[in-house]
């Protein structure tokens, strides 16, 4: 009877002495987990910190090496040896274009349907929208004028910019095909009174073709011929840009400017349209489509506005839908914001991405922050800022300013702000 009484209290003393070591040894095993929660912690608050200096020295070696190439090729120009013809020249022109950074009319067609006229356009012809490569494009007919529908009256001073696509174009393609970039006093399809227009010619069997006109009160002012061979541009993608400054009209096709007139265009003539005139349009023949047209003016300089205000909130910067590439709108305000950066050596700023509700909530946060970092490396890679003094940040659809209903109301929330921190 004592023997089995000893046992069982061996038996229990034994029990308790494994279960206080099981316990010791899971306490010692949490205490193990929040030490390393702890070196985990720090160490990812130094590299955060050592990243961005890290990323600092890269771009700043890349600066270095960038200054001392430029450097080695002007002492290679400067000690050039010019012998008779046979130096070749490389001339490069800059190209003035400069968007607006204000929209006053802008077109993907989205949300128009496949094989409808867009509904934010008139036309005394017809056209349809089309799908190429996943992307909407408007085809243009054969002989008809289109009128994108503006709601407020065209300043004296916008820019006009689209992307041109011509298809099916060859040594059959008549002289006498044009699309013409129109300006009129009016909105209607009757003969105007006041217009001028750039005609370009997607012919291909001879070159120089396209004019520019100006008539005014009905009597012809100035009729010239362009006199330039843009036919490998105009066959194919090509994007068209159009400053209007008062009178004065320039044009460009892709970098290469076409035509730079001071007084073409006559008082009141403030209407844009464009004419396609002579085309097959049969059989995959002369074909002509656009897309990304949008019309812009400038407002205050968003250098100052940033600098003095502390804020910028743009929706001018474009994105391929669903994705963070640019496909256009940083001309201006990216530079705006880099020379504002460059003069305040010590300011900060953080760049915050919005998008409207389409999709949902967690992917268009994550798309809004890939947005941000787009425009950052911008900044970073072409205007060398330092990494370190730009932040990012992602508020998806979060914080709207307009309606998520209408197509208006969806492009002021899809916009970036710049802050200053």
């Amino acid at each position: 009877m004592k023997t089995t009484k000893t046992l069982c209290i061996l038996i229990v003393l034994l029990s308790t002495t494994i279960s206080n070591a099981q316990l010791l040894k899971r306490l010692e095993k949490k205490a193990e987990e929040a030490a390393k929660r702890t070196i985990e912690k720090r160490i990812e608050q130094e590299t955060e910190k050592n990243t961005d200096k890290g990323l600092d020295e890269v771009f700043e070696k890349k600066r270095k090496k960038n200054k001392k190439k430029n450097k080695q090729k002007k002492s290679k120009k400067k000690n050039q040896t010019i012998i008779g013809s046979s130096t070749h020249y490389e001339i490069n022109r800059a190209s003035d274009f400069e968007a607006g950074n204000i929209i006053i009319f802008q077109d993907r067609f989205t949300n128009d349907t496949q094989g409808d006229f867009p509904a934010k356009w008139d036309t005394n012809g017809s056209g349809e929208i089309v799908l190429i490569n996943s992307k909407k494009w408007l085809r243009l007919g054969g002989n008809s004028k289109y009128v994108p529908t503006t709601t407020e009256t065209l300043p004296e001073n916008y820019t006009i910019e689209f992307d041109l696509l011509t298809q099916g174009l060859d040594n059959k393609t008549s002289s006498q095909s044009w699309i013409k970039l129109l300006l009129e006093d009016h909105t209607g399809f009757n003969q105007s009174k006041n217009w001028c227009m750039v005609e370009l010619s997607p012919c291909q069997f001879i070159g120089s073709q396209g004019v520019v006109e100006k008539v005014v009160n009905g009597q012809r002012q100035i009729r010239n011929a362009i006199g330039k061979d843009y036919r490998a541009q105009i066959d194919g993608k090509s994007h068209i840009s159009i400053a209007i400054n008062k009178t004065r009209m320039r044009v460009w096709m892709n970098e290469n400017k076409i035509i730079d007139i001071p007084r073409l265009i006559p008082e009141g003539a403030n209407v844009f349209k464009i004419h396609t005139k002579g085309l097959r349009d049969t059989n995959g023949k002369d074909e002509v489509y656009i897309t990304d047209f949008k019309i812009t003016k400038s407002g205050k300089d968003n250098r100052s506005k940033l600098i003095t205000e502390g804020r910028l909130s743009t929706n001018a910067i474009l994105f391929k839908t669903g994705s963070s590439t640019i496909t256009g709108g940083t001309e201006t305000i990216i530079k705006e914001v880099a020379t504002a950066l460059q003069d305040e050596s010590n300011m900060k700023i953080k760049i915050i991405g919005h998008t409207d509700t389409d999709g949902n909530a967690e992917s268009n946060k994550k798309l809004s922050e890939q947005r941000a970092k787009a425009i950052k490396m911008i900044l970073v890679e072409q205007y060398d800022i330092r990494f370190s003094r730009i932040q990012i940040e992602g508020k998806g659809e979060a914080n709207p300013i307009a309606d998520n209903i209408s197509v208006s109301g969806k492009a002021k929330n899809r916009r970036v702000e710049f802050i200053k921190i």
